[in-house]
């Protein structure tokens, strides 16, 4: 019998020792969970502009036609690289058949190459697109927020989100008729919607039309960066 005592004691002990921690938990003041978010938005100017023209044909020999696909790209891309500032690479490059009307017989091929073409200088980008639209055609203008410029835009608003984040707390606590409140978690987010820019006229135009022409006016817009402040309270009541 002696020795079923020991573990006895421990179990006796182990529950003497929640008891008191339960004890020690009644004594502490109860709070009540909130969650809230705020932020704060601001209107960032497109700093990188983003230019996709590409070269499509067709004919009856699909070597043939690779190989003048091929030869237009190298032209392309050898003329982009000499201007500075300007980012070069190639986008997606497919070839298919053509059948008759019928279906069944195919009587020649079409392929369709992209070059891709980015830059923080509008004006070296613009006057390089109108160049070379005498070569390819317009694919695709649009503008964003380089990242760089993203983040640091982002970094200077995120003290702005906690503020508002606290005093949305403090709000909210005063309300409740709080004495107070203690931070649970916080969670920051950061969100950048584009502004809709207007259709570019170049690409309605002839791509012989551009043979020496000035580049395009460049209205690059705006995006709002947003950085949310999410997270959750504890109210402590009187």
């Amino acid at each position: 019998m002696s020795v079923l005592k020991k573990p006895f004691t421990a179990i006796a002990a182990a529950i003497a020792l929640c008891a008191t921690s339960l004890g020690a938990l009644a004594d502490e003041p109860r709070y009540n969970q909130v969650s809230l978010r705020a932020e704060v938005s601001q209107e960032v100017a497109h700093d990188l502009m983003h230019v996709t023209l590409f070269t499509e044909g067709q004919a009856n020999d699909p070597t043939k036609l690779a190989a003048e696909t091929t030869s237009a790209m190298n032209a392309a891309v050898e003329q982009a690289r000499k201007v500075k500032g300007v980012t070069v690479s190639l986008g997606s490059r497919n070839s298919y058949p053509v059948y008759d009307d019928k279906g069944q017989k195919i009587t020649a091929w079409r392929e369709r190459a992209e070059l891709r073409l980015e830059s923080t200088d509008f004006a070296a980008l613009s006057q390089l697109t109108a160049d070379l639209l005498g070569k390819l055609k317009m694919g695709s203008m649009n503008f964003s927020i380089a990242d760089a410029t993203r983040a640091k835009n982002e970094d200077a608003m995120m003290k702005g989100a906690v503020d508002a984040f606290k005093a949305r707390a403090q709000v909210l606590t005063d309300a409740l008729g709080g004495k107070g409140y203690k931070l649970v978690s916080l969670n920051l987010n950061t969100s950048g919607a584009p502004r809709p820019m207007p259709v570019m006229r170049m690409a309605a135009m002839k791509a012989d039309s551009y043979g020496g022409a000035p580049a395009q006016e460049i209205e690059a817009g705006t995006s709002q960066v947003t950085v949310s402040a999410d997270g959750t309270i504890e109210v402590q009541m009187p």
